[in-house]
């Protein structure tokens, strides 16, 4: 069987197994997203406590996802749970360091100004500060994004959703008539969904961040 002849046999099955890949990928960058701006605003003042910050989200990285996805199955089973949680912690660095880059990157005497006009820091942070660092936020969450469309392929190792599965059936039957196809339709599929998230968020940004703040 060619491999467009599996593709037409199989896109029901394939197209559910991309859905709950997206689907997968999206939900855990938006909690990666919550916490790592949140762990930014918390810390980006501290030299101290970003310093902290940001090594302890680098070292999540430094575990091998295999490795991490199987020291949680024993604690929270297989499916959804080990790849949520594994997910989310893979996707925090990029988001928070670039929080933290942001941050610290508005100028002072924007912030000075709108204290001097009343606000208070609570506004301050949510009309000024959060809003001119959403350029290097936003590259920070398009950078987990790709991250996690590959380390999400892996969660078929707990039984987790995505076109993992597909990767896994066909390496488990290397040597069967469909082996490659279903191995190359997994890692095709990831490749350009990928691609179609990046595109998303260029045109978030374009939506979101103001020209001047884009040139």
């Amino acid at each position: 069987m060619s491999f467009w002849e599996y593709l037409a046999n199989r896109h029901q099955q394939l197209l559910t197994d991309a859905f709950q890949h997206v689907s997968a990928v999206f939900q855990c960058m938006v909690i990666a997203t919550v916490l790592g701006v949140l762990i930014g605003v918390v810390s980006y003042r501290s030299g101290w406590g970003a310093s902290v910050a940001i090594t302890s989200t680098a070292t999540v990285l430094t575990i091998p996802s295999l490795a991490a996805i199987g020291l949680l199955i024993p604690l929270v089973g297989l499916g959804v749970a080990p790849t949520v949680i594994t997910l989310t912690l893979y996707g925090l660095l990029p988001v928070v360091r670039n929080s933290i880059v942001g941050l610290r990157g508005v100028d002072p005497a924007l912030v000075d100004a709108a204290k001097g006009i009343g606000m208070s820091r609570t506004a301050r942070l949510c009309r000024v500060e959060l809003p001119l660092a959403w350029p290097p936020i936003l590259t920070g969450i398009r950078v987990s994004t790709q991250m996690l469309m590959g380390i999400a392929a892996i969660a078929a190792y707990a039984s987790g959703p995505g076109l993992g599965n597909e990767i896994f059936r066909g390496i488990a039957s290397l040597g069967s008539a469909n082996a490659i196809n279903q191995v190359l339709a997994g890692t095709l599929g990831i490749v350009i969904l990928a691609l179609l998230f990046d595109a998303a968020y260029v045109l978030l940004g374009r939506l979101t961040i103001p020209r001047g703040i884009r040139v």
